[in-house]
């Protein structure tokens, strides 16, 4: 799916949503920032996939109730390729809120994806705010614990994938100070 495309749907279905909105802008913006880090033919799918991964959360397509999954479900009726799902249905840790909901089975629709590609998707996410403010990955991370009750699945899917989410900012970081170097 063209860049352009995705984010016209993902307008289309967002901004109805005000600050979901304004980070995903941001998200996407973000991505395109650090696009450097992955290979040149993979740079629309990483900012197509930022404008896209929070599509879930619009009303008339949130069936489950679990914005990834949601997300990738919707973009399969879309005919959008295999990997864009995969990528929107597995971004920032989604496998262990999975895990923490039951909703296992339904994630394994699509094969989880370890690369450049889901590092920078994720960092674009895990450092930007909920209404599209730059954030610091422990920024980013306090912020979102503290909108959750200590007790909550979002709360406890952090915790657990804690270490999953520093590796795709680390690694993107790295692999942003090579590209700077040259």
């Amino acid at each position: 799916m063209e860049v352009a495309v995705a984010e016209r749907l993902a307008s289309e279905l967002l901004t109805p949503l005000g600050d979901r909105w304004r980070h995903v802008q941001a998200v996407a913006a973000a991505a395109r920032e650090v696009s450097a880090v992955v290979d040149p033919e993979e740079r629309e799918l990483l900012v197509a996939a930022a404008w896209l991964h929070d599509i879930g959360y619009a009303p008339s397509i949130g069936h489950l109730r679990f914005h990834p999954v949601d997300g990738a479900r919707f973009l399969e009726t879309q005919n959008a390729p295999e990997r864009l799902c995969a990528l929107v249905a597995h971004h920032s840790g989604a496998r262990h809120e999975a895990e923490e909901r039951g909703l296992t089975a339904e994630l394994s629709a699509w094969a989880f994806e370890d690369s450049p590609v889901m590092d920078a998707l994720c960092m674009a996410d895990l450092t930007t705010g909920p209404q599209g403010q730059r954030f610091t990955f422990p920024e980013r991370l306090a912020e979102i614990l503290s909108r959750y009750g200590e007790g909550s699945v979002v709360h406890r899917s952090i915790n657990r994938g804690l270490s999953e989410a520093h590796g795709h900012v680390d690694r993107t970081i790295a692999r942003l100070a090579l590209v700077q170097s040259r």
